[in-house]
């Protein structure tokens, strides 16, 4: 039997099973064996009732012996009394009760983890569990049990645990033939165990090294393959051919002499190194993290200088609106010392304006052309591109750069970034790029001072706040927008700027902009803003990116629990930008361990790398970056969080393949680029060998 053969020639699987395996994207036996389990039990893991202690994370198998809805304080919670033969404890459920109260009945087996706290007795408060089935007992057997995730269609199609295991097993039962595309010789140097029995013993082990080994294995193999895609792909870059621009040009020394402050050492270090880039025939492809405030408008502003003194075009891309609007100010403040003709593309602009423009990029006219995703539309032509930069380039899908990129002939590439990526994320994410960092604030930058305060001490903020009004600083309150309370999101940005107006800041200006307002009326809010003609603005997330108001003194944050590490630090960076002393006041709402561990991290540190990487480690690289990345591996079992060694492992081994043999066509890495092409290349839609 072969590990491609259709999984109908397995035993005790009919064509019914076969229709909900196939639902699962499950057709031939390498699609099972890849159906990892999302957990294992092993006898040393599990705890008895009567040794649990209070604050630590604990794994039991239990029974449910009742179960049922109780009301408390502010609503109701969903309790689950759970024994094993040493005793009893209390499982509690505060959100999806409607749902959780139908799944459990008495007598069921569970296994469930969680941090045990005590109340009238040990509790875990949503835990995680997992039904066993009654012939599971890891306690006795010593087995390491795998538990997989099982829809309710494999459950109503009679595949529960022992189903999946049996089948699975079966298939190894009869001499299956898996076929292992490494060579020998980089499984020996990464100390890696044959690919056979790392997919046995992910779903058999007969003990916990065993286990680990096969994870790491697998682990690999899925790193490697993102890591040779972005090996691939560097390479692919550095075949191309680009004008090198070998002089400065006019308008770099008068714009950087004419700067009322002194470049940082870390943007001078940047600019030498872009600098470098721009003189190769090699096109740039560079990535540019900076904390928020660290000055990196100032490094694209003099490194398009020197493209546009070199008689070169420039396009400046950004995710929205007010970010793109923020660029063209601060863009043309400078370049218009040299006499450098800006334009603003984005969407909904007058018919006239926009021929217009375009008329004038094709032409070369326009010099530098900031904009949204206006920008690669196809009508728009540029007659010499040489430079494309992209601000939070993460925003963007892989082909919405490439449609950027392809409007020149090999442009040089910058993208840039305020979101600090950990290490293991830059690497496989940004892995084919160069990296620089600006890793110091201007001299004039003070800390945020960042306090964590509940509801009750609003009203002594709001008197600080009028303070700050009376000494000409301003303020912004941000709240909350998510998709699933959009509507009553919004409701309360906007009553919240009618309390404020009519009865706390009465005296004062109050303005309010949010996402779902016209982009003229956003405009002159804003422009207002700008101005100190509003003292203070009450806003959604739109303005997380794009709002340089030096003036503004106090950020409030309003139902902060709600928001991921990364955009609180964002949002934080939306004061701090003059030279006086600022504030960053988070109200927290709702008390979930969560949401403290978050606000506690922002309370401590202004460091953006630092919140980056607590950020991950609390949510994970799904959720890092807000938006879901197009064009990347969909990984089963490995993890950026965790997996800092074996991704470094896998770079070295696939780098090093892609420089000895760029097109993987010598006999000893045929295997690697057959798994490749078949399994991995339809993620990575700009993908080519040739």
């Amino acid at each position: 039997m072969h590990i491609n053969d259709p999984i109908i020639v397995l035993d005790n699987i009919g064509s019914k099973r076969v229709s909900v395996f196939n639902q699962h994207g499950i057709h031939v036996i390498r699609d099972l064996l890849y159906y990892l389990p999302r957990r294992h039990l092993d006898r040393t893991s599990i705890t008895s009732i009567k040794d649990l202690k209070k604050g630590y994370k604990s794994t039991l198998i239990v029974s449910v012996n009742s179960f049922g809805v109780r009301p408390i304080k502010k609503g109701k919670m969903f309790q689950v009394i759970v024994s094993d033969s040493s005793g009893s404890m209390t499982l509690v459920w505060f959100n999806s009760i409607k749902i959780i109260k139908n799944i459990f009945k008495v007598g069921d087996k569970l296994a469930i983890h969680g941090k045990v706290n005590w109340y009238n007795g040990y509790t875990i408060t949503h835990p995680e569990f997992d039904k066993l089935d009654k012939q599971d007992n890891p306690l006795s057997t010593g087995e390491i049990i795998p538990i997989y995730p099982l829809t309710s269609e494999f459950k109503s199609s009679g595949i529960d645990q022992r189903v999946l295991r049996k089948l699975i097993k079966g298939a190894f039962s009869k001499n299956l033939v898996i076929d292992d595309f490494l060579p020998e010789k980089i499984i020996k140097d990464n100390n890696l165990i044959s690919l056979s029995k790392a997919i046995h013993n992910i779903h058999y082990s007969n003990s916990l090294n065993e286990l680990k080994r096969a994870i790491n294995r697998l682990k690999f193999d899925e790193h490697f393959f993102l890591q040779l895609f972005m090996a691939i792909r560097r390479r692919n870059f550095k075949s191309l051919n680009s004008k090198p621009i070998l002089n400065i040009g006019p308008y770099f020394k008068l714009i950087s002499e004419s700067l009322e402050f002194e470049l940082t050492k870390a943007q001078k270090k940047v600019l030498k190194e872009i600098r470098n880039d721009l003189k190769s025939k090699k096109p740039m492809n560079r990535l540019l993290q900076g904390d928020v405030s660290s000055g990196k408008t100032i490094v694209a502003i003099l490194s398009s200088a020197i493209a546009v003194g070199n008689n070169f075009q420039v396009a400046i891309m950004a995710p929205t609106e007010i970010l793109a609007r923020q660029h063209y100010l601060s863009f043309i403040g400078q370049m218009n010392k040299a006499k450098v003709t800006c334009a603003l593309l984005i969407g909904n602009m007058k018919k006239k304006e926009r021929t217009s423009i375009i008329s004038g990029i094709k032409s070369n006219k326009i010099q530098i052309i900031i904009g949204t995703h206006a920008l690669i539309q196809e009508d728009v032509k540029f007659k010499k591109l040489n430079l494309v930069i992209i601000d939070e380039q993460h925003r963007f899908g892989v082909n919405q750069r490439a449609s950027l990129i392809a409007k020149g002939e090999n442009p040089n590439f910058l993208a840039m970034t305020a979101t600090p990526i950990p290490r293991t994320l830059s690497i496989t994410y940004n892995g084919d790029m160069e990296l620089s960092i600006i890793d110091e604030l201007p001299l004039n930058r003070i800390p945020i001072r960042t306090k964590v305060i509940n509801p009750d001490r609003l009203k002594r903020v709001y008197s600080f706040m009028t303070k700050q009004f009376n000494e000409g600083k301003q303020a912004m309150v941000i709240y909350p927008l998510v998709e699933e309370s959009e509507k009553s999101d919004l409701a309360a940005a906007v009553q919240a700027h009618e309390n404020f107006r009519n009865k706390i800041f009465r005296k004062f200006k109050v303005g309010l902009v949010h996402g779902r307002m016209d982009s003229s009326e956003k405009d002159l809010i804003m422009e207002k803003f700008s101005k100190n003609q509003i003292n203070l603005l009450v806003s959604t997330t739109v303005v997380e990116v794009g709002v340089d108001i030096p003036n503004a003194s106090v950020m409030l944050i309003e139902n902060a629990e709600r928001f991921g590490l990364t955009q609180l630090h964002q949002l934080r960076g939306r004061v701090g930008r003059g030279s006086s002393k600022s504030y960053c006041i988070l109200v927290k709402r709702k008390i979930r361990d969560s949401g403290n561990v978050r606000l506690n991290i922002m309370e401590e540190s202004n460091d953006g790398f630092y919140i980056a990487d607590e950020d991950l480690k609390l949510r994970g690289p799904g959720q890092f970056f807000g938006t879901k990345q197009s064009g990347f591996i969909n990984f089963q079992i490995a993890s950026l969080t965790l997996d800092a060694a074996i991704i470094k492992a896998a770079r070295k081994t696939a780098f090093n393949i892609v420089k000895d043999d760029t097109s993987l066509k010598k006999d000893s890495n045929k295997k690697i680029r057959d798994r490749f092409e078949n399994e991995y290349v339809d993620y990575l839609s700009e993908f080519s060998f040739s």
